[in-house]
């Protein structure tokens, strides 16, 4: 039995039906059981609740051999590094009471970065007591996932441009939750890993946002340019979105850590995974940029 967290998301949802391919059976934790899909909801077993839920953990995970975890995003938190620990401490004291013998979570790459990002520390600290629960537990270490851009969707279809405080003409590093999915997978069905390790997940690009805005235009067929929102900018946008202080600086940090490089040392030694930018622009961004014309 493997439980799997937010089955309702990119990549929660993508990895179920990975699983449920291979013949595995599943459970999965979900806040909302109505959200679903049909074709799922009636092959796995469903536990419903919050899964920072002790209660709701101890009657998902008895007689699991692994656990899929992943911490769903609230910008109403405290902070980044509150919301990460209240879930990772849940999780760990609940792996530990039933013996689970295998943890995979989605973290961010650049492990050991040693000045404070934000978002990005909040899962590093998250890792740790991962870490400590007596599993074997893989970190998988991602960069930016090109599914952030689905945000911008309105702002690339309808002015031309995407916007991210990236320089342009420096390359980003990118990854596709359909391949998040699939190293889960694997990781999850092949249980002869030991230990606990950072497994870095990048996409085989290396492209500039510049470069991917034309990539963009090329699969949409109409001009896209990338500009480049600076950190003020960026913090003036928040605060009109209704964003915190202390969302500002956890978002902020993280920002400023992808600028100055977090993402490097996990990407030089990363196995490429195989979802180039332009494959998912094809089978993801364009599809969607097609279903909001009129």
């Amino acid at each position: 039995m493997i439980v799997v967290t937010t089955p309702t998301g990119q990549i929660g949802g993508q990895l179920i039906r990975r699983l449920l391919d291979q013949g595995r059976k599943v459970r999965v934790i979900a806040r909302d059981a109505s959200r679903l899909d049909d074709s799922v909801r009636e092959r796995v077993e469903t536990v419903v609740g919050p899964h920072d839920d002790p209660a709701v953990l101890d009657e998902a995970l008895p007689g699991a051999e692994a656990l899929f975890w992943l911490v769903p995003p609230n910008p109403r938190a405290p902070s980044a590094q509150a919301h990460y620990l209240r879930f990772a401490r849940a999780a760990a004291a609940a792996v530990a009471r039933h013996d689970i013998g295998h943890v995979v979570g989605v973290s961010s790459a650049g492990h050991g970065w040693p000045d404070p990002a934000g978002v990005l520390s909040a899962a590093f600290a998250m890792d740790a007591v991962l870490s400590r629960s007596g599993a074997a537990y893989r970190a998988l270490s991602m960069p930016y996932y090109m599914e952030n851009l689905l945000r911008q969707l309105d702002t690339i279809c309808e002015q031309g441009a995407f916007y991210l405080t990236w320089a342009g003409d420096l390359p980003l590093a990118t990854i596709a939750t359909k391949d998040i999915a699939g190293v889960a997978a694997g990781l999850l069905t092949d249980l002869s890993w030991t230990g606990q390790e950072n497994t870095p997940v990048f996409g085989p690009d290396r492209l500039t946002p510049d470069g991917m805005a034309e990539v963009i235009g090329q699969e949409l067929g109409r001009p896209v340019a990338y500009r480049r929102m600076g950190m003020d900018g960026y913090v003036s946008l928040l605060r009109s979105q209704g964003a915190g202080d202390q969302a500002i600086q956890d978002l902020t940090e993280a920002f400023a850590a992808q600028d100055h490089g977090i993402y490097d040392e996990d990407w030089a030694s990363a196995d490429p995974t195989p979802t180039d930018f332009r494959t998912w622009c094809r089978e993801v961004l364009k599809p969607a940029a097609d279903a909001r014309t009129p």
